[in-house]
């Protein structure tokens, strides 16, 4: 009686040992993020569309790519504007003054898969470029993450930014990056390079993080 008794306590203990030293799966993390934290960027989502005349906003895209990584798309005009400076400054007024949105050669056929779009530019006449504005008239941004970034020569966005967020109502539009190009009514043409550029890089590393998108 005794021996028959003694088989299930043992059973019974072994069982015991057994579950507590099997593995633990670890539970999956479904602690919210702190507020104002974002995940990093998924760079096969992320697209940087930027206009450049004198290529200081393509050497900001350049660098912001550098450390984000993403597809970077210039937009380009079917109608290019003129490489005459005051003609083309005059052409810009009075596509402002009356709205036209110029056509753009360059088509984006999978805007969709993108989560976070990075658009840079100039400042032109202290507004918004008109090819910038055609494109986020032409491409729906809704429920994406946009980004803007800006060269000037001198002084500052103007109503740019706020134009984009005007542009993107149903977009998350995060702080944007502005700094100093060139100024091409004064000669100054390519200035974001060699030294600058590494200044400039610095500064986009400050502003990345800042945005906490880095």
């Amino acid at each position: 009686m005794t021996k028959s008794l003694i088989h299930p306590l043992v059973a019974f203990v072994l069982l015991l040992t057994a579950c507590s030293s099997a593995p633990e799966k670890a539970a999956p993390d479904t602690t919210p993020p702190m507020d104002g934290e974002r995940p990093p960027l998924n760079a096969d989502k992320t697209l940087i569309v930027y206009l450049s005349r004198k290529k200081n906003t393509k050497a900001l895209a350049e660098l912001i790519q550098q450390r984000v990584g993403g597809t970077l798309v210039a937009l380009e005009l079917e109608n290019p504007y003129p490489e005459n400076y005051r003609a083309t400054v005059d052409q810009v007024a009075k596509e402002n003054e009356t709205g036209f949105l110029p056509p753009l050669k360059t088509k984006i056929s999978n805007i969709q898969q993108y989560e976070t779009v990075f658009v840079g530019f100039p400042t032109w006449g202290m507004q918004l470029p008109p090819p910038m504005k055609s494109f986020l008239h032409q491409y729906d941004l809704k429920g994406k993450t946009v980004i803007p970034f800006n060269s000037n020569g001198g002084y500052g966005i103007g109503s740019t930014f706020q134009t984009v967020r005007e542009l993107c109502p149903n977009s998350n539009v995060l702080e944007g990056f502005t700094t100093r190009g060139g100024s091409e009514r004064d000669g100054q043409l390519l200035v974001i390079k060699d030294e600058r550029a590494s200044e400039a890089g610095t500064e986009v590393d400050k502003w990345l993080k800042k945005i906490k998108v880095r």
